[in-house]
């Protein structure tokens, strides 16, 4: 005849039967990359856009087959944020070695009232002249892109009407050399990780 299980053999084997199912999907399909940042692969959201660059030409997405795309929000008076993004992106970039012209950054302003094509080009130069800012033409273009990739931006007044700032989300979608969203990088995510993330995406 069986004996029950003592309250303490209770406990330890429900922690077993809870943690089963995790362990069971983790074992199932070990050839699954284990990236770094977050694996959004098929999300239904920041799948294309139709922006100018600086440069006037027509950007977006097919635009860039075969490599692997990262795009991020921001605005060329931004104090921290957006030149701390650019800066690790040059340094990813270089980090990729041979690979690094493998990798197309895409800066989406936030401030194209500001943020013209002039501008843009003087201040893109300082980081990497491969990397192309793109312009939302008018706030209802801004709006679109910004609801399409489900990023916030607001303007903050300043002192003076030509002062303000804008709050903005400060993230990066990754996309692969197919053109499909794949990742999506937090603000603050070291930078030898996403070097590890970008070699995936290019096997």
């Amino acid at each position: 005849m069986r004996q029950p299980l003592h309250r303490s053999q209770r406990r330890a084997l429900l922690r077993a039967l809870a943690i089963a199912p995790l362990v069971g999907v983790s074992a199932c399909d070990p050839s699954k990359p284990q990236f770094v940042s977050i694996d959004i692969t098929g999300a239904d959201y920041a799948r294309s856009f139709r922006l100018p660059d600086q440069h006037g030409q027509v950007r977006t997405l097919d635009d860039f087959k075969g490599q692997v795309v990262a795009v991020f929000f921001g605005y060329t008076q931004c104090p921290d944020v957006c030149p701390t993004t650019l800066t690790e992106w040059v340094e990813i970039k270089r980090q990729l070695g041979a690979d690094g012209d493998r990798l197309q950054g895409l800066f989406i302003t936030v401030d194209p009232a500001r943020d013209t094509p002039e501008v843009l080009k003087a201040y893109m130069v300082n980081f990497d002249p491969s990397f192309l800012a793109l312009i939302p033409e008018n706030a209802e273009a801004l709006a679109q892109v910004a609801k399409e990739f489900k990023i916030i931006y607001k303007k903050v007044d300043g002192k003076t009407p030509g002062s303000y700032t804008m709050d903005h989300s400060a993230g990066s979608y990754l996309y692969d050399p197919q053109g499909r969203l794949r990742l999506y990088s937090r603000y603050g995510n070291k930078v030898d990780g996403l070097v590890a993330d970008i070699r995936l995406l290019l096997k």
